[in-house]
């Protein structure tokens, strides 16, 4: 994998984990695939709010129930570079390109296992707001969700 994505293999981990530098391992499903036996792409976005969340709550404190700041998806995309499928087994790396007031930009490799140029690759956009509100808190995004995201943050994201 592209050191860019300062990530480092660890092993077969449950979906929900995630280590401090942003890796989650995926097994796929047999259902995961559509009837070109590819994995089909609703569950490629499945994967990145969940390496996305795994992450906010493991090392940046949201608490999705109780958390007085949460984050709004305002954009998404994915790149597809080649298929994958049950059996493989992913790793996903994910890193962030844009850190703003209230926004965040971030990336997401989805690498097979043992191969070293990306499957895919997912922009996802969150927006912290005011729960109760829903728009964006006039002093930004709160200073422990904003320390979290900075390990992640690469000063020059580089193009897959």
């Amino acid at each position: 994998m592209a050191s860019t994505w300062n990530i480092e293999l660890v092993g077969t981990e449950a979906l929900a984990s995630v280590c401090s530098s942003g890796l989650l391992t995926a097994p796929p499903n047999r259902s995961d695939n559509d009837m070109y036996h590819h994995m089909n792409n609703s569950i490629y976005y499945f994967l990145y709010d969940s390496i996305v969340n795994a992450y906010l709550t493991k090392h940046c404190s949201l608490r999705p129930s109780t958390s007085p700041q949460i984050g709004l998806v305002v954009h998404s995309s994915s790149d597809y570079f080649a298929p994958v499928g049950f059996p493989a087994l992913l790793d996903l790396g994910l890193r962030v390109n844009k850190l703003g007031k209230s926004s965040v930009t971030y990336e997401i490799g989805v690498f097979e296992r043992g191969v070293e140029k990306a499957k895919a690759v997912g922009n996802f956009v969150h927006v912290f707001v005011d729960r109760e509100r829903n728009r964006p808190v006039t002093g930004g995004m709160d200073a422990t969700m904003r320390d979290g995201l900075r390990k992640l943050l690469v000063e020059e994201p580089a193009k897959l």
